[in-house]
């Protein structure tokens, strides 16, 4: 093929190894090539999985040349966060603690992605025990960088398989969110990702036996990471679906019922936090014109109950945190416990009877949210209301701490709710990308997929990128 095969999409190479243009064994190749030599520069892969993808990928070829079927994703590559199970390979969080954890099985969707014939090619970097705040930075591994500008973060908690994708490492990149963990990277390195909604992917987290509290059973969510909606919706359907090793996985269908034309769009501008900065309120300005001039009706609107959403947020998985935090602080350095300290300290512990009344609290604010989604089908707003900042700038202090967070109130907000949302680029400013998130009602990802592909559609897509020295 002219094009370099890095270059392409995760549904281009698909199409390409069922037509024989291409060979597995070649895309397989030609991306290891690729993070051989651009992952010096960003260290977004640790672990590269060479030996298993080639095997992988000899196992798609043999298979098209005796007629058999493949996946719809065949010899696509994807890597995977270093907090979701690879057979074979260790899920260490970062941290020496779990070095040679090496599970047995795959999680439930690195094995739908093996299912569909993609091929895990790297395991990538994220934050101590994803704890350690905005940046992506372990123990194990160091720093991961922004291959716009390695001055600024790449986001966390999924910065590393953000940066593994914006580089052309792989296509698609699986990571998770559980508060703008998949959004927040994926605006600061120019991609695209899906945060599914409670129960649309099934998902496993467990390092052992003991069952997730609460907030871990409710908040986090595992989605993909593209460079195109289109490799997102194709990522959405081998993920979607109910599976028996997560009993919280639902039978939806992978679209709803169509809304009413023209579909209203609620434009949130200023979530409640720090003032936005301009440039973020110019990429609102343009993703929320091209959805105009692809037809939605698009208005101002306010969330409900945003701040108490945010405060629930917080109450329940620092509360939470503080009942383990003496052994969790065992497993981190100074500085990867500091996010969680500061955070403890901003927002201490709740009581029994608070802990108690967060879950109707929830309730009450999904049935909120549900009202303003009847009449608005999407909500357009940030994924962070700045623009990416220096690593060294996040955790100074206990006010640093605050304004980092701050700045993510719409996606902690979503993430209490349990909605879906999509991120998108919508353009550069002063040499860095900017993105947004579609945020849908409940089994609405079709939706927010549809609304991200017309601003797609209408802005561009602005990756693959060579890292900046």
């Amino acid at each position: 093929m002219d094009t370099e095969l890095w270059r392409l999409s995760a549904t281009a190479l698909a199409t390409a190894v069922a037509d024989g243009e291409v060979s597995a064994l070649e895309v397989t190749e030609a991306h290891l090539e690729r993070i051989a030599a651009v992952n010096p520069a960003v260290n977004a892969v640790t672990n590269p999985l060479a030996d298993g993808a080639r095997r992988a990928a000899a196992e798609t070829d043999r298979r098209r040349a005796a007629g058999e079927p493949l996946g719809p994703l065949a010899g696509v590559p994807f890597t995977v966060k270093e907090n979701i199970h690879v057979a074979g390979s260790a899920t260490t969080f970062g941290v020496p603690r779990f070095r040679d954890f090496v599970p047995a099985a795959d999680a439930p969707p690195v094995r739908r992605l093996r299912a569909a014939g993609a091929i895990p090619v790297g395991r990538t970097n994220l934050p101590d025990m994803t704890l350690g705040g905005l940046h992506t930075v372990s123990t194990l591994y160091g720093d991961t960088r922004n291959p716009w500008d390695p001055a600024r973060t790449p986001g966390g908690t999924s910065g590393g398989d953000a940066v593994a994708v914006a580089t052309g490492m792989a296509p698609l990149g699986l990571g998770n969110d559980s508060g703008g963990s998949l959004l927040i990277p994926a605006a600061f390195n120019g991609v695209a990702t899906l945060r599914p909604g409670y129960g649309r992917f099934p998902m496993d987290h467990r390092i052992g036996p003991q069952e997730p509290t609460l907030a871990t059973q409710l908040l986090p969510v595992d989605g993909p990471v593209a460079r195109t909606v289109a490799d997102l919706r194709a990522a959405y359907e081998v993920l979607a679906g109910r599976d028996p090793q997560d009993p919280r996985s639902v039978p939806v269908p992978l679209d709803g019922p169509p809304p009413t034309a023209p579909v209203r769009v609620g434009v949130v501008v200023d979530p409640d936090g720090p003032e936005p900065d301009p440039e973020v309120l110019a990429g609102i300005d343009a993703a929320a014109a091209a959805l105009a001039d692809a037809g939605y009706r698009v208005e101002q609107v306010e969330v409900p109950r945003l701040r108490e959403a945010v405060a629930g947020y917080r109450a329940l998985t620092y509360t939470e945190f503080s009942l383990v935090w003496p052994a969790v602080r065992q497993l981190l350095t100074d500085d990867s416990a500091r996010h969680v300290e500061y955070s403890l300290e901003e927002a201490p512990p709740v009581g029994l009877a608070e802990y108690v009344a967060l879950p109707g609290l929830r309730l009450g604010i999904q049935r909120d949210w549900a009202e303003l989604l009847e009449r608005f089908p999407l909500l357009l707003g940030s994924s962070y209301t700045g623009l990416p900042p220096a690593p060294g700038t996040l955790l100074r202090s206990v006010e640093d701490n605050i304004r980092t967070f701050a700045a993510a109130r719409l996606c902690r907000a979503a993430t209490f709710v349990g909605v879906p949302s999509v991120g998108v680029p919508v353009g550069v400013a002063g040499g860095l990308p900017l993105g947004v998130q579609v945020i849908g009602a409940m089994y609405r990802e079709d939706l927010c997929l549809r609304a991200a592909a017309a601003i797609e559609a209408r802005l561009g897509v602005l990756t693959p990128v060579e890292p900046r020295p």
